[in-house]
Parts: C-alpha cells; sequence; structure tokens
C-alpha cells in the first residue's frame, strides 16, 4: 500500500485504532526490503577511448616577493635562466654568480579533455619543485605541456592563483593553506588534438568501471530488449561491444541515447575496506558477520629507565660511575567473550559498538574474524 492511500483510509478509524495501525505500518515499512536504485548506464561504464590525457611541463615562475628559490641549493632553477636568456639573445659572462630570490622552478600539469579540439583553454595547476617559500604573486612563463608520448599538445602561461598567504618578520612566521601549489584557470591553450577513434567498424565498446558478470549482462539485455538483438554482445565480465549506426550524427545520438538508459546494477559484493595508517573502518551494506565470539582486551608494556651513579669510597682510587636501571611492567586487561552476529550492516555495527573496542582495534579484530569464517566480506588493507 502507498503512502497517500494509507493516510486517506487512516482517517476512517478512531483514535486508538488509528494509533495501533500507525505503528504497525511502521514496523512494516521498516522491515520491508529496500529496493535497488536504477542507474544510468553512463554512470556504470564508460565508452573505450573516450578518455583524457596527462599533460605535464616544466617551467619558471617570476615576480615572486623574494619567495623564489634560494639558487644556491637549487642549481637546475639558474640553469633554466641561463638557458632561457640565451634563447633571447642575452649571453652572460662566464663565471656569473646569478642571485635570484623572485624565480621558482615549477612543475605544471594539466588535464586534456576528450576531443579537445586546437584553440580550446584548459586549466593547470603549477606546483613547486624547488624551495620556494610561496608562488602568491608570480607569473608563470610559457611552458610547453607533453603527453607521455613527448609530444607538445599544449602551451601554459598566465599569473598565478594561490589559496593562502603567509607572512614572517623577526624569526616568527605565520601561514595559512599551501603557498607552494597555485592554480591557472584558462591558463593553458591546447596545441594539438588527440585522435579519437570511436565507432571504428560501426561498433563501440563499453568499459565497466567495476568488472560484474551480473551488471554486464543486465546491460547487454537493456540494450538489446530497445533496439534489437544482437545489438550488443559482452565480451567479458567488463567489456560489452555495441553495433552503432554508420553516420557520425546518427552514432552521437545512439551513444547519448545508450548512455541515459536505466539498468539495475547488481549487488555490489561485500567489502570492508581497513586503512592500517590512519585506522579507518568502512564496510558496505552487503558485510554480514557470521555468529561468533570475540573477547578484546588491551596488553600494555611499559619499560622505564632510570640512571644510577655508583661513587667509589672514600680516600680510594676508584672513579664515579654511571648506569642504568630498567624496569619492565606488563598490564593486561581482562577481556570477556561477547557474541558478535549481525545480518544487515545496522547489527554489524552495533556488535562491534558491544566489544568496546577502538578503531584501531578493529583491524585486529576483523583480521581474526575474516580468519575464523566469521566476516562474510573481502577484506582489503590499504
Amino acid at each position: 500500500m502507498q503512502p497517500m492511500q494509507y493516510i486517506a483510509m487512516h482517517r476512517r478509524f478512531p483514535k486508538p485504532i488509528r494509533l495501533i495501525l500507525s505503528l504497525t505500518w511502521l514496523a512494516c515499512w521498516a522491515v520491508m526490503p529496500m529496493q535497488a536504485q536504477a542507474e544510468r548506464i553512463k554512470d556504470l561504464a564508460s565508452v573505450q577511448g573516450v578518455r583524457p590525457n596527462q599533460l605535464i611541463g616544466y617551467g619558471l615562475v617570476v615576480g615572486l616577493d623574494g619567495t623564489g628559490d634560494q639558487t644556491s641549493q637549487t642549481p637546475f632553477t639558474v640553469q633554466t635562466i641561463t638557458s632561457m636568456l640565451m634563447q633571447m639573445g642575452i649571453n652572460l659572462p662566464p663565471g656569473t654568480n646569478l642571485r635570484l630570490r623572485n624565480v621558482a622552478a615549477v612543475m605544471v600539469t594539466a588535464m586534456l579533455p576528450s576531443f579537445a579540439q586546437p584553440g580550446q583553454v584548459i586549466d593547470v595547476t603549477v606546483s613547486s619543485m624547488g624551495n620556494a617559500r610561496s608562488l602568491r604573486g608570480g607569473t608563470l612563463l610559457m611552458t610547453p605541456l607533453k603527453g607521455a608520448d613527448g609530444v607538445v599538445y599544449g602551451m601554459a602561461q598566465g599569473n598565478l592563483l594561490v589559496g593562502g598567504f603567509g607572512a614572517a618578520a623577526s624569526g616568527s612566521q605565520v601561514q595559512v593553506n599551501h603557498l607552494s601549489v597555485g592554480r591557472i584557470t584558462g591558463g593553458a591553450t591546447v596545441e594539438r588534438a588527440v585522435p579519437v577513434a570511436l565507432g571504428e567498424d560501426d561498433t563501440i565498446r563499453l568499459d565497466l568501471i567495476n568488472t560484474d558478470f551480473s551488471t554486464t549482462k543486465r546491460i547487454v539485455d537493456a540494450i538489446n530488449e530497445r533496439f534489437g538483438a544482437s545489438t550488443a554482445a559482452a565480451l567479458d565480465g567488463r567489456t560489452i561491444q555495441v553495433r552503432t549506426p554508420q553516420g557520425s550524427d546518427q552514432r552521437v545520438a545512439f551513444i547519448a541515447e545508450v548512455e541515459s538508459m536505466n539498468v539495475i546494477p547488481a549487488q555490489t559484493y561485500a567489502k570492508v575496506i581497513v586503512n592500517s595508517r590512519t585506522g579507518s573502518v568502512v564496510m558496505n551494506q552487503a558485510a554480514t558477520v557470521e555468529a561468533c565470539a570475540v573477547a578484546h582486551g588491551n596488553l600494555s608494556v611499559v619499560i622505564s629507565t632510570e640512571p644510577v651513579i655508583s661513587q667509589p669510597g672514600p680516600f680510594s682510587s676508584g672513579q664515579t660511575v654511571q648506569a642504568q636501571r630498567s624496569t619492565i611492567e606488563i598490564k593486561q586487561e581482562s577481556g570477556m567473550l561477547t557474541m558478535v552476529e549481525g545480518a544487515s550492516l545496522t547489527e554489524v555495527v552495533k556488535a562491534l559498538n558491544a566489544i568496546g573496542a577502538t578503531p584501531q582495534d578493529l583491524l585486529a579484530i576483523l583480521q581474526a574474524m575474516k580468519s575464523a569464517g566469521a566476516l562474510r566480506a573481502d577484506l582489503e588493507i590499504i
């Protein structure tokens, strides 16, 4: 029964009966299984070959207010400036000692989107690679951006925007946010397009974000049901080959329609992600725990060392000797067995909280539960 239908019927009964019906309806609504939400194929898969490309370049930032590289410790900055001046027809006398505080050597990175054409602009990120204190107020000089093949695909230049500031005086320093990384919106111009082979042999391939045979089959069935049999075929658990129309205009409209189709993905794999560095534990809704008993107790070892000085006797020829005395104390808290069982994520969380373990302790507990076969999920440690 839908909520609006229930409300219309609910008003016909007296108040005591309505209270009983409300409690019954809420209990039934709470135990109803949650239906999986349909997602667009665009969110589940991507068209093979339609992808961005990373670009990188090496350049100089000038115009800094004395916060640039210390050239005595970053010789590559001086070499770059010397080479740039020679290309501009300025030859420095041999043995010239350049001490520049307003220049910084930087690495420039950018993402070249798919189908980008010459003349379009993209954003760039500028990061200091020397010991410059701040890039605030600097200007990036013309920097070629190359791809993995060594070909120049863009040129970057412009004024940096650094999201922070800092000040220093008399040995005191105040800094807000990170000052050695800046960004230039629209700071690079695309000079070369990356060819994209889309629709060769009148076919495209869809690559699922996550390998799942069930979801792959559902996408294939949905496409064939809408566009006809043999339109889509699964090559493996992640790749789907789709036949497209011949014309480019019709092919683009066909791909747009396929990406907008809604498909209910298969249930995700049960997985528990454990970050051993931060103590974070994240588990999805499919994770369950079989009945098991867990006892948790803390073991602490304290080692304290005190100096002991031995003085020689009076009128003796001995010398004062200093030694170390160590005391080792071991404490172990008693842990009682606790039953842990959960068929849903809520029950699992409640059961683990009942143990009273810290997030760092949960790492060892989950590992032990996985070894005992009680944790019904893949345990991934990152």
